[in-house]
Formats: C-alpha cells, sequence, structure tokens
C-alpha cells in the first residue's frame, strides 16, 4: 500500500542529506580529504573556487554531522587538521557511486 504522505522522519533525514550532498562544496571537501588534503590551506587548492569562509562552513556542517574528524596538532602555532569518519568513508563510496551513474546515463 502506498503512503499519502512523506513521514516528518523520513523528511528530517532528506534535509540531513541535502545540507550535505546538495552543497555544491562539501562533496569536494570530503572527496579532497579522501585524496589526502588534511589541512584547510591544502583543501582551498584542491577544491577550485571555495572560499576560506565557505571551506570552514562546510567543515563545521561536517563536523556537526559526524563525517569528519578534527585534530588540533601541539604547536607553537596552531596546526588543525581533518580526516574522514568512517561514516565520511561511506559518503566517498556513496559519491562515487552518483559519479559512476552521471557518466552511464550523461547525467549533467
Amino acid at each position: 500500500m502506498k503512503r499519502k504522505y512523506l513521514p516528518l522522519a523520513e523528511r528530517t533525514v532528506y534535509r540531513a542529506l541535502e545540507d550535505v550532498v546538495g552543497c555544491k562544496w562539501s562533496a569536494g571537501v570530503v572527496m579532497g580529504l579522501h585524496e589526502g588534503a588534511r589541512r584547510p590551506s591544502a583543501l582551498v587548492r584542491y577544491v577550485p573556487g571555495i572560499s576560506k569562509k565557505i571551506l570552514h562552513e562546510r567543515l563545521r556542517k561536517l563536523l556537526a554531522y559526524g563525517l569528519i574528524a578534527r585534530t588540533e596538532l601541539p604547536s607553537r602555532v596552531r596546526h588543525v587538521e581533518y580526516s574522514l569518519t568512517p561514516l565520511g568513508r561511506e559518503l566517498v563510496r556513496v559519491i562515487g557511486w552518483l559519479r559512476r551513474l552521471s557518466r552511464t546515463y550523461g547525467l549533467p
């Protein structure tokens, strides 16, 4: 039997997914971390066109969703590195699947 509406719990999940994957910058940041860019400056170079402000907004959002982890390195100057969590690595698989789907069917 078909449902007549989308339950609130599912809408919440879809909104969270759209907030992460629907953003034009998040996938690039996640893939940058997957490819080995750990520091914010390396991510700015990896993702063409992203500003430092937008990068930091995306990093905060990805942290909030548990997709990445933040590590402060001991030093006189503050050094921060980011890495993917297991959930973030699963998202890399999803992004790869979407990329293959796009190539197979010629989607934009």
